[in-house]
């Protein structure tokens, strides 16, 4: 067979064959591209950082009308712009440390009422929540604008406990305001920040998850108020009367004979021999001292207010004043010139917003705990 025929042949092969299928009517299907599915599409992620600003003009009033363009936000020393700037009710959640084994000026009365200066000073609108701390952390009054029902849990539904779980507090006030979607998140600690069951880095742990949160944290602390009435009984001799055996609470539930002398009043100096005793009021004064820093520096770096009362009265003149910054503030959104995302765990950014408008006096620094 001639090499011409030997070429011939198979091509004569593949026309019959595709004749054949032809007369059959049977096509060979074209293969299709495969479709797009979800995740083959572009995805672009917009992140944003959410703070609450509070506002004055130079007279101390609030600062009606701020815009985007007033304020001028730092990140870490970064200049960046406002994405918006915007006046919304607050969503405030009162938390009450109605505990504590050797508390003197922490009372449960002192506490209520120190809640019910904050509530009747908010402005009608708010949402407000009611969260009770001792033996352990419990929501008094779910979320409502209705003050009469938060007067009412705060006054019939708050009680005393031996201890003080404070950690917990912290936990379920996270966890309860950040399952709440709505922006202008704050917390109210009325609270000496000790625990009774938590160690120093547990605490400090629970503290740092309030970091990782666009929650503002206001305290009203009793540390000032504690220290100053235990000092003197960390010594041997003391000028100041001797402590209250029975917390008040209790002696008031006592038979008329029994509660007069647990509440009559207690003079001259004494002679504290009990040196056990002396011990444990030692570290009762040094934790207070460390916990009135910690609540400190946790209200400052979530941009709350941090107020430290000498006395009750004073306590209760700034529970307004907290009211009144909570109702000052504006939520700001900002996008960050390095993502979120490109950070690592733990990375703290620190954030300043000043006003670059006359008049206008913006108070607002927060620490950021990046994926905490």
């Amino acid at each position: 067979m001639s090499a011409r025929i030997k070429f011939l042949f198979p091509l004569f092969l593949l026309i019959f064959a595709g004749f054949a299928n032809a007369q059959s009517g049977r096509n060979t299907p074209t293969p299709t591209p495969t479709p797009k599915t979800d995740d083959d599409t572009e995805k672009i992620f917009t992140e944003e950082v959410k703070l609450n600003v509070i506002a004055f003009d130079e007279e101390g009033k609030f600062f009606n009308g701020v815009k985007a363009e007033d304020l001028v936000i730092t990140e870490n020393n970064t200049l960046h712009q406002a994405s918006s700037v915007r006046r919304i009710p607050a969503n405030v959640l009162i938390v009450l440390d109605t505990g504590g084994e050797m508390r003197q000026k922490k009372s449960l009365q002192l506490t209520r009422n120190a809640a019910l200066s904050v509530v009747n000073a908010l402005k009608e609108g708010d949402q407000i929540a009611v969260l009770q701390y001792a033996d352990k952390a419990e929501i008094l009054a779910e979320w409502t604008s209705d003050k009469a029902q938060i007067v009412e849990a705060i006054k019939k539904k708050s009680n005393f406990g031996k201890r003080s779980a404070f950690v917990g507090a912290l936990d379920l006030a996270e966890d309860f305001l950040r399952k709440n979607p709505l922006d202008n998140k704050h917390i109210v600690l009325i609270s000496d920040g000790t625990d009774s069951f938590a160690s120093t880095e547990e605490k400090a742990a629970a503290m740092r998850k309030l970091l990782a949160t666009d929650i503002n944290v206001h305290v009203i602390s009793y540390t000032k108020m504690e220290t100053t009435d235990i000092a003197p009984r960390t010594k041997m001799i003391s000028k100041t009367p001797p402590p209250r055996a029975i917390p008040p609470e209790i002696a008031a539930t006592l038979p008329n004979g029994a509660r007069d002398v647990a509440t009559a009043p207690k003079i001259g100096p004494t002679i504290n021999l009990d040196r056990a005793m002396m011990k444990k009021l030692k570290q009762r004064k040094e934790d207070l001292e460390t916990s009135e820093k910690a609540l400190q520096t946790l209200a400052e770096n979530t941009n709350g207010e941090f107020i430290l009362p000498e006395d009750g009265e004073e306590m209760l003149e700034k529970g307004a004043l907290v009211a009144r910054m909570i109702d000052s503030s504006y939520v700001v959104t900002y996008v960050p010139k390095r993502a979120l995302s490109e950070s690592a765990k733990g990375e703290e950014r620190e954030i300043v917003v000043t006003s670059r408008r006359d008049g206008l006096l913006v108070e607002a620094k927060r620490k950021l705990v990046v994926r905490e």
